[in-house]
């Protein structure tokens, strides 16, 4: 039986479609972080970002977001070994460090509601989108604890 393509290729060697294929739907690099300028630790908020659709977790412009949302990161295989706030369980960092898929990605499990079933999405977790905030102390309000 063939290993699958995540197992095999490295992110710079898959097709635009494995690529997009490994996204998860998880919604947690929608959320806001907050980066303390001395430490450089990483503070994950629960605000989402104006385009993102709580309920399904994905993005409701997702061709144009880069246009759109100008702090908004396209994830590229060279810049997801370089970005400190990458969720532990996202399947590009994952990949790139050479782990496997965990049991609940939509790729292992054949369903894209088991990372939702799992508890491992943002789904229930949106307290505000960005778009409802008036000013960049606002965000201090909706720190979470750890990364969701």
């Amino acid at each position: 039986m063939d290993k699958p393509f995540w197992k095999t290729k490295t992110l710079e060697d898959m097709c635009a479609a494995e690529w997009e294929s490994l996204c998860d739907g998880c919604g947690k690099c929608c959320l806001s972080k907050l980066e303390d300028e001395d430490t450089g630790d990483i503070y994950w908020t629960s605000v989402a970002c104006r385009l993102f659709d709580a309920e399904s977790c994905r993005c409701a412009d997702y061709e144009h977001r880069l246009a759109r949302v100008p702090d908004c990161v396209g994830l590229t295989p060279q810049n997801v070994r370089t970005i400190s706030w990458l969720p532990s369980t996202c399947a590009y960092r994952l990949v790139a460090e050479g782990h496997d898929l965990y049991w609940w990605h939509r790729l292992v499990s054949g369903s894209p509601e088991t990372v939702h079933e799992a508890g491992i999405s943002v789904r229930g977790r949106v307290r505000a989108s960005e778009s409802d905030l008036q000013e960049p102390e606002d965000y201090f309000d909706y720190v979470l604890e750890e990364e969701p």
